[in-house]
């Protein structure tokens, strides 16, 4: 079992940068991937990002504007946001699965997180 605890959400201006962390409990990161997703209202979850041990995988949409990292002895992931639009407005929601491998779909991970609001002004 693993609890996901999202903070750092809030509101921005457009071209500004904002970033994210996810609190994970319950094992630590080994043998873990985590992933990011963002969710407006009325729209489908879309991926945003994910990352292992070694790897990294984006979404085009935000590729070069976003990075995910992961801090293995803190349990923690992070998305670091730069060039925020505001189409990035969003519920943003962190996740994690069991394995090593990286991807993009909501249903190959087990456990996620409450969500955190991104608001990004014009």
């Amino acid at each position: 079992q693993v609890q996901l605890v999202e903070s750092g959400g809030g509101l921005v201006q457009a071209g500004g940068s904002l970033s994210l962390s996810c609190a994970a409990s319950g094992r630590t990161f080994n043998g873990v991937a985590m992933g990011w997703f963002r969710q407006v209202p009325g729209k489908e979850l879309e991926f945003v990002a994910a990352v292992s041990a070694f790897y990294t995988m984006y979404a085009d949409s935000v590729k070069g504007r976003f990075t995910v990292s992961r801090e293995d002895a803190k349990n923690t992931a992070h998305l670091q946001m730069k060039n925020l639009k505001p189409d990035d407005t969003a519920v943003y929601y962190c996740a994690a699965r069991t394995g090593t491998l990286l991807r993009r779909s909501r249903e190959e991970y087990e456990w996620w997180g409450q969500g955190t609001q991104v608001t990004v002004s014009s």
